[in-house]
């Protein structure tokens, strides 16, 4: 099965690029981390909020907040579709990585998704 592309865009044949049903749910991971709560008007309650965080300082509280954050938005809203296994935070200097495991329920196939960002 495919799905559209997120973010939207044409392939090399000129057509709308699609992925695997595996690689929509690595977007979709990536999408919710990524929205901040409030930003979709339909959903205003979709995102993670990690992006508030963006000016703490890094240190072993702001990587328990995001793994708080990250952790819960995950279960809310895509809790359907994936098991979350775990959620690892590092925060070093200036930089947090957010490490999350998981396995997709419907094939049962497990994956990882590395997210890095400027704090």
């Amino acid at each position: 099965m495919r799905a559209l592309s997120f973010p939207y865009r044409i392939d090399q044949t000129g057509r709308t690029a699609t992925v695997s049903a595996d690689d929509e749910v690595r977007e979709l991971i990536e999408q919710l981390l990524f929205v901040a709560p409030g930003e979709r008007i339909m959903r205003p309650t979709l995102g993670s909020g990690v992006g508030q965080l963006v000016f703490a300082p890094a240190g072993e509280q702001l990587a328990a907040t995001t793994q708080h954050l990250v952790q819960g938005a995950l279960q809310t809203w895509l809790g359907d579709r994936i098991l979350v296994e775990s959620v690892d935070v590092a925060a070093e200097e200036a930089t947090l990585t957010v490490s999350v495991r998981y396995r997709v329920r419907l094939t049962a196939e497990a994956s990882t998704v590395v997210v890095r960002g400027e704090v």
